[in-house]
């Protein structure tokens, strides 16, 4: 019966081990589903609509094929609308019935009033400048995307998960047309979590019918071994006469007494011993006989064992149930209220950071070269006026030392606005977590339209003593405040004449208790510069013969106003101390060999009428609400030599 139940087992775990097996080899199913999208014109550009993307769920995986360099971009739907107003494209939406549907879109005529050409081969138009009209314009670069991916000939993108408003741009380089050849694919549940269960189980119950078959065979031996034959059927016997036997014979039927038994043993103790010495090796034969059935039944019972560990060690964790998916609990967060009809963000933080980090690697760039050409494609405003005043210093004053570089190791604060029109602004607080020395620096960066990249215009670098107002978190944003908000303690557009003020006039000023301990402590470092340079002319006996005359002036820069959560407001300014050296004699003149920033500047080493020269200041503030007794505080500050000039 054990070889019935062995047999049985057997069946079975072949069964099994092949249900399972089975599951994963012909019974397995495909691990995607691909949709072709069918694009009949050609255009340089193919802006797929994320609907495409999200027809199944699942995370998403782009394939594009093409000839050369292939480029993809994704980002909000809106934005790449806009890009491409003025490019022909193919726009791939979802209908209705849930199938792809191409439109093809021409560019959109020309204003009747066009805004200002840029000038020929400049970023905003790539055309050159011999007068030919611009055949494409490329988006590899733009800091409109979210991120892009390049590759050659073929691209695969893969895990994509776009959320709800966002599309992916495929295009070469905006002139030639764009790939036709896009397949999107989404993952197919293929796993077979019974499988692995179903081959553990069959290796156990051949590991059961193997044991069987060892105990059956084992059975058998036992009842069938051999067996010693008993003897016959004795013959009828009979009274034998030993007196008619021979002597020899009768002598040798009598018993032998002690006294004639030739080979008898004199020592009986050696005879026990060797008894002894024979029992002994009969156990050890038996023991040997009894462990040689164990051991075969080791051995036969590791192939099943060797079986069953490689079928388990064989299936992945598709081939297994999963236990313990339960969604894990969130940590509780502060709870940010968005207020109806929130406009998005200007970019996440994610990409300013990238954004960041390019205009910081740019401008090293443009540094070590002094290649003013490059850092406009990253400055503008007062930052761009500072620089070239440090590279024209620098080319003839070698020993200038560079711009410090924008510090990129920690982004504390990423406050972009939210909008969907343009101009947009971003205000970043990044710091150096290699570098103690390096300070940390606000700045804002613009971005004028659609089609052109951020640009620094204010940057300033902030002490380490001060404390950064709250702001709202980088997927909210925050609001540009008007500059002549009434919601703020000062408005913004008086803001650069009132400190101004404080400067030239000190505690007289009628805005001098408006402001914070450090804010006053600049104001009286300006000051007792301005006193420094009269008392100079004074040690040099020029004072009898000239004068110093010094005027802090706002520069006519709309400020820069961002909103906190105390309903208060970060405000950029800028400032210009204009410093006068006039002669108060006729045949007086004023002498640069003590000012080497000037000479280089001016390119003269006197001048009859006198030198004026113009430094700049870049001033963060934190203004608090109206009706708040806070001070206006001076979060962050940075001075630069913008000019110097002959007065004519």
């Amino acid at each position: 019966m054990r070889f019935v139940w062995a047999v049985v087992a057997f069946v079975l775990a072949a069964v099994l081990i092949g249900s399972g097996m089975a599951q994963r080899t012909i019974f397995l199913g495909p691990d995607s589903q691909q949709t072709k999208v069918d694009i009949e014109e050609p255009a340089p550009f193919v802006l797929l609509d994320g609907d495409v993307l999200r027809t199944n769920p699942g995370a998403q995986t782009l394939l594009i094929r093409g000839g050369g360099e292939i480029f993809a971009s994704y980002g909000r739907t809106p934005d790449m609308e806009a890009w491409l107003a003025d490019s022909a494209y193919n726009h791939v939406t979802v209908d209705k019935a849930g199938a792809l549907e191409v439109t093809h879109v021409e560019a959109a005529a020309p204003t009747d009033e066009p805004a200002e050409e840029p000038e020929a081969g400049s970023e905003e138009n790539p055309g050159d400048a011999t007068g030919e009209e611009p055949t494409g314009r490329n988006p590899v670069g733009s800091d409109l995307w979210l991120d892009s991916f390049s590759d050659e000939n073929a691209l695969i993108a893969d895990n994509m998960q776009l959320p709800e408003g966002t599309s992916v741009l495929i295009a070469h380089d905006g002139t030639e047309n764009a790939p036709d050849d896009i397949v999107v694919s989404w993952p197919l549940d293929n796993t077979t979590p019974w499988a692995g269960p179903l081959m553990v189980a069959g290796g156990v119950v051949l590991l059961i019918g193997l044991i069987l078959y060892i105990l059956g065979i084992r059975y058998q031996r036992r009842g069938r071994g051999p067996r010693r034959k008993g003897p016959g059927p004795m013959p009828i016997t009979e009274p034998i006469d030993v007196a008619a036997l021979p002597a020899a014979d009768r002598a040798a039927l009598e018993p032998a007494t002690d006294e004639t038994t030739p080979n008898s043993d004199p020592t009986p103790e050696v005879e026990e011993a060797e008894i002894v010495d024979e029992a002994r090796e009969q156990d050890s034969r038996n023991a040997m006989r009894a462990s040689r059935p164990n051991r075969r039944r080791r051995l036969l019972a590791l192939p099943a064992l060797a079986l069953t560990a490689v079928l388990a060690a064989g299936c992945s964790a598709e081939s297994w149930p999963q236990f313990g998916d339960a969604a894990p609990t969130p940590s509780p967060t502060p709870t940010v209220i968005a207020p109806e009809n929130q406009k998005p963000p200007a970019v996440t933080e994610a990409q300013a950071t990238r954004i960041l980090q390019n205009i910081s690697d740019t401008l090293v760039e443009a540094d070590t070269a002094l290649d003013l050409d490059l850092a406009k494609t990253r400055l503008d405003g007062r930052a761009l006026a500072a620089r070239t005043t440090e590279y024209a210093l620098r080319t003839k004053l070698t020993d200038t030392p560079l711009p410090s570089a924008i510090p990129t190791d920690k982004f504390e604060v990423v406050l972009p606005e939210a909008t969907d029109r343009w101009p947009r602004t971003v205000l970043v607080l990044s710091k150096s977590t290699e570098d103690d020395t390096v300070p940390p620096v606000i700045l804002t960066m613009t971005q004028q339209d659609p089609w052109a990249n951020y640009k620094v215009t204010d940057m300033a670098e902030m002490s380490a003593d001060v404390v950064f107002p709250e702001v709202a978190a980088p997927w909210l944003g925050s609001s540009l405040v008007p500059s002549d908000s009434a919601f703020l303690r000062m408005p913004p557009a008086e803001l650069a004449a009132a400190f101004a003020d404080v400067v030239d006039a000190g505690e007289k000023s009628p805005s001098y208790d408006l402001f914070d301990d450090i804010s006053l402590s600049l104001a009286k470092s300006i000051t007792e510069s301005r006193a420094a340079l009269n008392q100079k002319l004074k040690d040099k006996g020029a004072d009898k013969t000239s004068k110093a005359a010094f005027d802090m002036v706002p520069t006519g820069d709309d400020p820069v106003s961002m909103t906190t959560l105390d309903s208060g407001a970060i405000v950029a300014i800028s400032l210009e101390d204009i410093e006068k050296v006039t002669p108060t004699v006729s045949d007086a003149v004023i002498r640069l060999a003590d000012n080497p920033q000037a000479k280089a500047l001016t390119g003269v080493s006197e001048a009859a009428k006198g030198v004026e020269s113009t430094y700049g200041f870049q001033l963060f503030f934190s203004v608090p609400a109206q009706g708040s007794s806070e001070q206006i505080r001076l979060l962050a500050v940075r001075q630069d030599m913008l000019s110097a000039k002959v007065i004519k």
